[in-house]
């Protein structure tokens, strides 16, 4: 399914008004072979990169890779949690030292500068060690010149999605799209000034939460993405 450019693409009959809510998926694996079907028109494309936003992301971003017969790696970004209300992100960091922050939200609270700094702070230090955990010695891929395809497990916010594009820009993609199996559609409106393309799967409408959209929304652990990395790696060339 070709997606139109800086667009919004969705797989069509699974989320209009007055039908049905969609069927969930069972799992993280079934919704990346159901969003790689959605990113079909990049299928087979020499400068077509997919990384996976850890955890959560890198199940579906192997299904997507292996659909499009494309490289798999990560790219790691952290949700800044407002201290004692976590599941609330005031913004996000990611590879590259890249921060954003929701400014309204921030304001609203009245949140310190120096509880922002120290959130901030241990976010990045987690980023610091998923990088040598997922990587070891191993160099973050060479994006420029290349169309990379960003995907999540789903949106909500889209802050930490947004702060993954941002660090991600800065390091001269030739283009960049986000893809996720599922999202409010205002999330993916929002991203559509920011990146060449948006696929979101399913749009479901009321949204509510990621999770409630999976049968099996379990959290993907380190060793998961580990493996399945290794499982995408190239093999290695002969001495």
């Amino acid at each position: 399914m070709a997606a139109a450019e800086g667009g919004v693409s969705h797989l069509p009959g699974r989320d209009r008004p007055g039908e049905a809510m969609p069927e969930r998926f069972r799992d993280r694996s079934e919704a990346g072979r159901v969003l790689a079907r959605a990113l079909e028109a990049y299928a087979r494309r020499r400068e077509v990169l997919v990384l996976g936003l850890p955890r959560g992301g890198v199940p579906v971003a192997y299904e997507v890779a292996r659909g499009l017969e494309a490289p798999l790696d990560v790219f790691i970004v952290r949700k800044l949690g407002v201290p004692g209300h976590e599941e609330l992100a005031m913004g996000a960091v990611a590879t590259g030292g890249v921060r954003v922050l929701n400014a309204a939200l921030v304001g609203g609270l009245g949140i310190p500068a120096d509880v922002i700094a120290a959130v901030t702070a241990r976010e990045r230090q987690e980023v610091a060690r998923r990088e040598r955990l997922y990587r070891g010695e191993r160099p973050p891929p060479d994006v420029r010149g290349r169309t990379v395809i960003l995907v999540d497990d789903g949106l909500a916010t889209g802050a930490s999605m947004h702060a993954a594009v941002a660090a991600l820009r800065a390091q001269r993609p030739a283009g960049i799209v986000v893809a996720v199996p599922i999202a409010p559609v205002e999330s993916c409106q929002a991203l559509r000034g920011e990146v060449d393309d948006v696929v979101c799967a399913v749009t479901p409408e009321p949204f509510h939460a990621v999770g409630l959209w999976y049968e099996d929304f379990e959290q993907t652990t380190d060793e998961e993405v580990e493996a399945l990395l290794a499982r995408a790696a190239p093999p290695a060339r002969a001495a």
